[in-house]
């Protein structure tokens, strides 16, 4: 099958999601200033150990095979270990997001004998100043920590994850010599306009002649390096990069919150994307298979604006969160369209209301990390 029709087969939707994040609490020792969940303060409705329990045991009769755990920090929950144990019984195996601020000799062990565990360091920096202007002080010291105690623990090849900004773009080649020393694999993703980073994109997304500079990275020495879908935006400028390049939101991706709400993308927490819950009548499945918003999403869709552009196959008008955050309409360009197609309607977007994500759980104060 070609890639092209593999990507009009996977815009139909599939019988479960292949990339389901599951963000299972809302609070967080961190207040990055980008964070798309806007996380801080537990949401005092999370779902409860046996209610995750019940929706581990629907993912496991649906047939998913991996799920991505975040949050927040996931394990601030009390109940992580439980959780990640269930789901390894289950077959499920776990990619789980931390800024490892709770990584331990003693955790780190543990992890390392658990099977089907991927873990991924958030760290958006190579040195102190330009992570902890984004992510809190100390938060550097605490990854590098993490990153120690999980080497000398032999729990093997983990990833290390950056959210590109425009302070960081120059440091790709550092991210890469510090994964390759630690045997780890990197993964860089783009910066969204979601959460906290609604008010902070403006300051914080890369330049036009970044973004030019993170495609010719990627496409000269990002072997082994994962973008998690995050740049197909980019394929304007050349050859595709590897991956799904498409909008999986509602296809392929969804998003499952602390609460239970399901949601089309980890990067749209809006009313106008909420699908359903895990806790109504016919649980997650019901949801997935038979939401409104779901189907909708699987039908053939317009090229809109980007009709015209013969570019439009291989960047497929960009990301729906990008453009839903910055104002844009939904069919038309990408903010960050490397053609320019995104700026002068940017431009006419700030005039008007642009859409807040739905929940903000961010505390009134910042709290130093302990290292």
């Amino acid at each position: 099958m070609s890639a092209k029709a593999l990507t009009e087969q996977l815009k139909g939707g599939l019988d479960a999601p292949i990339c389901l994040t599951w963000e299972l609490t809302y609070a967080c020792n961190l207040q990055c200033v980008h964070c798309l969940s806007s996380s801080g303060r537990r949401d005092p409705r999370e779902l409860d150990t046996e209610q995750v329990k019940n929706v581990l045991d629907q993912l496991r009769d649906l047939q998913v095979f991996y799920i991505n755990i975040g949050g927040g920090e996931p394990m601030i929950r009390k109940d992580f270990f439980e959780i990640l144990e269930h789901a390894e019984s289950n077959g499920i195996g776990v990619k789980f997001s931390t800024n490892g601020t709770y990584i331990t000799a003693e955790n780190a062990k543990r992890m390392a004998a658990m099977n089907y565990l991927d873990i991924q360091i958030s760290l958006d920096g190579v040195d102190a100043k330009t992570n902890d202007a984004v992510r809190g002080e100390g938060s550097y010291a605490a990854s590098i920590a993490a990153m120690n105690f999980l080497r000398d623990a032999n729990f093997g090849q983990f990833k290390i994850s950056v959210v590109m900004t425009r302070h960081n773009v120059d440091q790709l080649d550092a991210f890469k010599a510090l994964a390759d020393e630690y045997g780890a694999q990197l993964r860089i993703t783009r910066l969204r306009p979601s959460g906290r980073g609604a008010d902070t994109w403006d300051e914080l997304h890369t330049t036009q002649a970044q973004q030019r500079q993170i495609y010719s990275w990627l496409s000269q020495a990002g072997d082994n390096v994962l973008t998690g879908d995050s740049f197909f935006h980019l394929n304007a400028l050349g050859e595709s990069l590897p991956g799904l390049n498409l909008c999986g939101a509602g296809r392929v991706v969804c998003l499952i919150d602390p609460i239970g709400d399901v949601y089309a993308c980890p990067f749209v927490i809006h009313d106008q994307f909420k699908a359903g819950s895990v806790l109504s009548d016919g649980g997650f499945s019901k949801v997935w298979k038979s939401s409104d918003l779901f189907l909708s999403l699987r039908e053939p869709e317009s090229a809109g604006a980007c009709a015209s552009c013969d570019s439009y196959d291989p960047c497929q008008g960009g990301c729906m969160a990008a453009k839903f955050f910055t104002g844009l309409p939904l069919d038309g360009p990408d903010p960050e369209c490397v053609k320019g197609h995104g700026e002068e309607l940017l431009r006419v977007a700030k005039l008007s209301i642009i859409p807040k994500p739905s929940m903000d759980h961010s505390r009134s104060v910042k709290v130093r990390v302990n290292v």
